[in-house]
């Protein structure tokens, strides 16, 4: 087996600004850091909300959707050129089956995902003034719940492909913030859709905290999520975008 080399592992993006050389280090380092400013935007704005809104859980749940929602735009518009602004497993899992994400850039991505993701979680504590990491006693674990996670997946998946294989790609950052917001409101699981977050909220024991006893079949809905968008995607969606055949 032969290990890639540098160049194998860079990959040149073509910007308004000029051309951008990116190796696969440069790229794990923007889904970490917009994972984590991600995760910390969801528990950040959780505790914000449950401390200024006392005894309003539907206020509190708006704040917590329209952070998210602003914080996701703002993300993936500042990494979308540099990694393709996954900050979401399944994202890059599905890339990889339709055959846009190179299979050596899969596991590196996901890692700097889950780790982003956990830092986020704790500087969202620390922010606040609460323990780095103080396990969510939250359960969530429900059929409503885990159906709920599915769908949410599933459409989350499909917004994306969507835009960019439709040729408007420079939509996604505004179409996810939108669905995101929705989802929040129209799914009983408040719409994780994404096994990173969902590991790095279970170490926040605060509004949008998640027990870690929960998580685990969260994030199996979200697999089972991402197998339906595969078959979906290729239903709907046969040619990677108007020009270029899949």
């Amino acid at each position: 087996m032969t290990t890639p080399t540098d160049d194998e592992l860079t990959r040149e993006v073509e910007t308004g600004a000029g051309v951008l050389r990116l190796g696969l280090g440069r790229r794990m380092a923007a889904e970490a850091l917009g994972t984590g400013l991600l995760v910390m935007a969801v528990v950040g704005s959780g505790i914000a909300a449950s401390r200024l809104s006392t005894g309003d859980v539907g206020l509190q749940l708006l704040e917590n959707a329209a952070a998210t929602a602003g914080a996701l735009v703002g993300l993936i518009l500042m990494f979308g050129a540099v990694s393709g602004a996954h900050f979401n497993p399944v994202v890059t899992v599905l890339d990889l089956l339709l055959g846009t994400m190179p299979a050596r850039d899969t596991g590196g991505y996901i890692a700097a995902q889950v780790a982003g993701g956990c830092l986020g979680t704790m500087l969202a504590n620390v922010l606040f003034e609460l323990p780095v990491v103080s396990l969510a006693t939250t359960r969530r674990s429900s059929p409503a719940l885990w159906l709920s996670e599915v769908v949410a997946t599933v459409a989350l998946l499909l917004v994306i492909q969507g835009c960019v294989r439709s040729g408007r790609a420079n939509a996604v950052p505004f179409a996810v913030g939108a669905w995101i917001a929705g989802a929040y409101w129209f799914t009983s699981s408040t719409s994780f859709a994404n096994p990173a977050v969902t590991i790095a909220r279970t170490l926040s024991d605060t509004f949008a905290g998640i027990a870690p006893a929960s998580a685990p079949l969260f994030v199996v809905m979200q697999v089972v999520g991402l197998g339906i968008a595969f078959g979906l995607v290729r239903l709907f969606y046969p040619h990677r975008d108007p020009e270029t055949p899949a």
